[in-house]
Order: C-alpha cells, then sequence, then structure tokens
C-alpha cells in the first residue's frame, strides 16, 4: 500500500476577478434596455446607503462599535453591499469600515490549507490494483473568484484532488508509482490546468470547422441522433428555424 503520497502545492488559479467585473458590466448593459426595474432598484441602494453614512455621522463614535471589523493578517474580506461585491481589491488587514445592515463581510483565509484523501482503490496501467491515500496542499490566489464562483472550496478541492490522483495512478504501471513518486505528484499539480485547456482549444477548433459550413453541422446532428438509444419511450425533439416554420404555416391552405 502506498501512503501519504504529497500532490504538491495545488493553487487555486481561477479567471481574474477583472473578468468578474467585465461579465458584471456586460450584464448589466444587456439588461438596461430590457426594463427600469433595475435603474430603480440601484436608484433605491444608492439612497438607502447615503442616508446610512449620513446616520452613521450623526451618532458618530457610538456607532463606530458597530462599523468596524478586525481583518487578521491572514485573512482578506470581500464586502457584499446589498448583495453585491463591492469593486476593488479585497479589504484587510487591520480595520475595515461596513455598514452594518447594508454590508455583509466574507472572510478568506489566505494560509495554505491542507487535507487529507483517504486510501482509494486505484487500477494502474499494467492492471495491479492499489490502494493510495494522498496529502493536498493549496491556497487561495483570486478571492472574489473563490467567493463567487465556488460554493463549497475545500470540497470542489478535495473532489478534484481525488479524480486526479485516481487519473495519474491508472496512468502508469506499479513500477512507475514506486520509483517514481516524486515526478508522478509534480505532474498532478497541473494536470487539471491542463485538461481545462485542452477541452477549451478542443470546443474552439470544434466551432471553427462548422461555422460557416452547414453541411457537416447537419452530419455533426444526424450522427447524435444515431447515438441516442432507441426504446419505444425515446423522445426526440427537433429544433425548427422560426423561419422555416413560417413558411411552412403560410404554405398551408
Amino acid at each position: 500500500m502506498l501512503r501519504n503520497m504529497m500532490l504538491g502545492l495545488t493553487r487555486v488559479v481561477p479567471v481574474v476577478s477583472e473578468e468578474l467585473s467585465a461579465q458584471r458590466a456586460n450584464n448589466s448593459r444587456a439588461g438596461g434596455g430590457q426594463s427600469s426595474g433595475g435603474v430603480v432598484v440601484e436608484a433605491v441602494g444608492k439612497v438607502l446607503t447615503l442616508l446610512s453614512v449620513v446616520f452613521i455621522i450623526i451618532t458618530f463614535p457610538i456607532s463606530a462599535w458597530m462599523c468596524v471589523k478586525v481583518i487578521q493578517e491572514h485573512e482578506r474580506a470581500i464586502v457584499f453591499r446589498l448583495g453585491r461585491a463591492i469593486e476593488g481589491r479585497a479589504k484587510g488587514p487591520g480595520l475595515v469600515w461596513f455598514i452594518p445592515w447594508l454590508d455583509a463581510i466574507q472572510t478568506v483565509d489566505l494560509r495554505t490549507m491542507f487535507f487529507n484523501i483517504w486510501p482509494q482503490e486505484v487500477l494502474t496501467a499494467d492492471a495491479v490494483p492499489l490502494k493510495v491515500d494522498a496529502v493536498v496542499f493549496f491556497w487561495v490566489v483570486d478571492l472574489f473568484m473563490w467567493v463567487m464562483r465556488v460554493v463549497n472550496g475545500p470540497q470542489a478541492m478535495s473532489l478534484l484532488a481525488q479524480t486526479t490522483l485516481k487519473t495519474m495512478i491508472g496512468a502508469h504501471t506499479l513500477e512507475d508509482v514506486l520509483t517514481q513518486k516524486l515526478a508522478v505528484a509534480k505532474r498532478m499539480e497541473v494536470i487539471a490546468a491542463n485538461g481545462e485547456v485542452s477541452v477549451s482549444h478542443a470546443l474552439v477548433k470544434a466551432a471553427s470547422t462548422f461555422e460557416g459550413n452547414t453541411v457537416a453541422l447537419q452530419l455533426r446532428f444526424l450522427q447524435s441522433l444515431l447515438s441516442m438509444k432507441s426504446s419505444a419511450r425515446s423522445v426526440v425533439v427537433f429544433p425548427v428555424p422560426t423561419e422555416v416554420s413560417d413558411v411552412t404555416v403560410s404554405s398551408l391552405p
């Protein structure tokens, strides 16, 4: 049994926070022309913020005890005002000012975290069954993406590490696993990132292939239909463009 295989320092490097801001701006522009409700809500939020600031100034220094939070040196804080993250870098360390009845603060630990992967049943490339476990070390790089895009970061990292461990051990023989443990562990640090990059490149290549080639797209669609399992209860939905349906309806007597 292989014990305590080090997976190395797996950095959590998602898309940078600037992309989140750009996506939010695009969504705001897209929804702005559809309804004026968003403008009204934003205006109400600004009024509430202004009134809250005035109230805090009037009741100072009594209000100071409710509007300050201490962030430790190894932590950073993201402030949500009326449900939206305040733009800019994360807050801290030190004192962070906020409006308690409008803001919510979520802190993220920047220290290196770790967890154990319990023994996993793995079959090597030469069909030898093994039980392997590991220790995973990771730290957060982009706080905004860690908070916005991941519901349970440690659990997600644990599942990713288990999948990576099984994939890497299953691609090597027993001799490689025993004699090249450090090399295998080093390759585990970037296998997930490389997989995402390869998938994105494949999707881009496929999209460029089908672009402007309706025959290839139709053949791919028919191939997908053939791959479906046929049964009496199977339901297949054909997407029909509205132009075709309009022509069909207009041609009816």
